[in-house]
C-alpha cells in the first residue's frame, strides 16, 4: 500500500483550484431518522474497539495505514453524541517474533483510554513471516476486559491478506459464535479483491459475529490532503502540551511519551500531525492517569491526597490554594487552545472536504475508510448519533 499525499499551499487559485477558506464547507448533521434509537444526549456511552492487525511479512502497507490514521479514525468517533468513552486496545497476529503456544498472537496493549500508548505501539510494529491464525487472534480479544453492559458499543476488527480458516485449533466461525453472544461484534478487512477465492471466508468471518466486511486494496493509496491549516495545527500541538502538569511515580515518562508520539505522527508528513492535534484538542483524549489537570475533573480527585514528591517540580514549594490556581489556570490555557484547536480543525475538514470532492477522490478502498463507515454505522444502531461523514 502506498500513500498518495496532496500538499496544498497557498498558491491554490493559481492551480485553478477555488476554495473558500475563510468559509469551510458546512457539514450537514445526520438526519434523525437515521440517528438510531433515542437516548440520553449527556451519558456517557462506551466504545471498545479491538484492532487485530496481521504482521506478516506482506502487511507493512497495513501497518502504514493504520499508523498514518489512527488519529482521522479516532476524531471521527469524537464527532459522535453523545461523546463516548473510547477504549483501545490492539492485538497482533501472523508474526514469527511472536510466541507460536499463543498462536504467534500477541496483545500489544489491551484496553485502554491512554490513546498515546496505542499510538507507542502501533509505531513500534515490524512484520515478520508468519502463520495469520484469525481464529486465534480474535480469540485472544475475546479474552480481553469488555465491558459488560448491553449499552456498550463492543467491536473487534480483524484485517489480514491470507486465508481466514487457516486456525484448525480455534475455527474462526466458532470464535465468531461466541463473540457475537457476548454482544461483541467482528468486523473483517481483506487486504485483497474482493473476487479473490479466499474472500468469502473473511466475509464470513463478520457474518457470524454481525459484523461489516470490506475488500480493500493494499496496492491503492491512502488519499493524505496536507492544507495550509497543518503548521498552525502542529504549533498549537506543541503548545498544549505546556499545559499538561505530570504527576506519580511515571507522569514523566508519560509526558514524554505524549512528545514522541507527537514526533511520530510529524513523520508521515503535516496531515498525520494536524490529525493527532484535533485528537488532542478533543474530548477523547484524555490523560487522567498522569495530568493533574485531567485528573482534576474527576469526582474522585483529591490534591491533598497526592504525595508532594509526587506533583511536578514547580509546584512542590507552593502553598495548596497556590496549587489550585496553577491547576485552574492550565485548564484554562488548555481550554483556550481546545477551542482555536476545533475551530481550525472545521475549516481544515471543510477544505479536505471540497478538494476530494473536485478532485472526485474517495478512500472507499482504504483502510480508515473502510474501518470508519463500519463503526459509524454500528454506532448509529447503537444510538449514537453522527454528522456527515468527512474526508479525511
Amino acid at each position: 500500500m502506498f500513500i498518495f499525499t496532496i500538499r496544498l499551499g497557498t498558491s491554490l487559485a493559481a492551480a485553478g483550484l477555488a476554495f473558500a477558506l475563510a468559509a469551510p464547507v458546512a457539514i450537514p448533521a445526520t438526519p434523525a431518522e437515521a440517528c438510531g434509537p433515542s437516548l440520553d444526549l449527556e451519558a456517557p456511552r462506551r466504545i471498545e474497539l479491538a484492532l487485530c492487525l496481521d504482521t506478516s511479512g506482506s502487511m507493512d502497507g497495513l501497518i502504514d495505514a493504520a499508523k498514518q490514521k489512527l488519529w482521522s479514525i479516532v476524531n471521527d468517533l469524537a464527532q459522535a453524541t453523545p461523546t463516548p468513552d473510547l477504549r483501545v486496545a490492539l492485538l497482533t497476529f501472523g508474526n514469527d517474533g511472536h510466541t507460536p503456544e499463543n498462536g504467534w498472537v500477541k496483545v500489544n496493549t489491551a484496553f485502554t483510554d491512554d490513546l498515546d500508548l496505542v499510538s507507542r505501539e502501533l509505531f513500534a510494529l515490524q512484520t515478520n513471516g508468519g502463520t495469520e491464525l484469525v481464529g486465534r487472534v480474535l480469540h485472544h480479544a475475546g479474552q480481553l476486559d469488555w465491558h459488560p453492559s448491553e449499552d456498550a458499543l463492543k467491536l473487534a476488527v480483524v484485517a489480514g491478506n491470507e486465508s481466514a480458516d487457516q486456525d484448525q485449533e480455534m475455527p474462526y466461525a466458532d470464535v465468531c459464535k461466541s463473540l457475537i453472544t457476548r454482544g461483541i461484534m467482528v468486523n473483517s478487512i481483506y487486504c485483497g479483491p474482493a473476487l479473490d477465492e479466499i474472500a468469502p471466508g473473511w466475509k464470513q468471518v463478520a457474518l457470524l459475529a454481525d459484523g461489516h466486511f470490506a475488500s480493500i486494496d493494499k496496492d491503492q493509496g491512502t488519499v493524505i490532503v496536507e492544507t495550509p491549516f497543518d503548521a498552525e495545527l502542529a504549533s498549537m500541538s506543541a503548545k498544549i502540551n505546556e499545559t499538561y502538569l505530570p504527576f506519580g511515580e511515571r507522569g514523566g515518562w508519560f509526558r514524554e511519551n505524549q512528545a514522541a508520539q507527537d514526533a511520530n505522527a510529524a513523520s508521515l508528513g503535516a496531515a498525520a500531525a494536524a490529525a493527532r492535534c484535533s485528537t488532542k484538542g478533543g474530548a477523547l483524549y484524555r490523560n487522567a492517569a498522569w495530568d493533574l489537570v485531567d485528573a482534576s475533573a474527576e469526582e474522585d480527585f483529591d490534591l491533598d491526597a497526592i504525595e508532594e514528591d509526587a506533583l511536578p517540580e514547580a509546584m512542590q514549594t507552593m502553598t495548596p490554594d497556590e496549587r489550585l490556581e496553577c491547576i485552574a489556570t492550565k485548564r484554562q490555557e488548555r481550554a483556550d487552545l481546545q477551542a482555536r484547536i476545533a475551530e481550525v480543525t472545521k475549516q481544515r475538514e471543510g477544505f479536505v472536504q471540497e478538494f476530494m470532492k473536485q478532485q472526485a477522490l474517495d478512500d472507499e478502498k482504504s483502510f480508515d475508510g473502510a474501518l470508519r463507515r463500519a463503526i459509524r454505522a454500528q454506532a448509529v444502531a447503537k444510538g449514537f448519533a453522527f454528522p456527515a461523514i468527512a474526508a479525511r
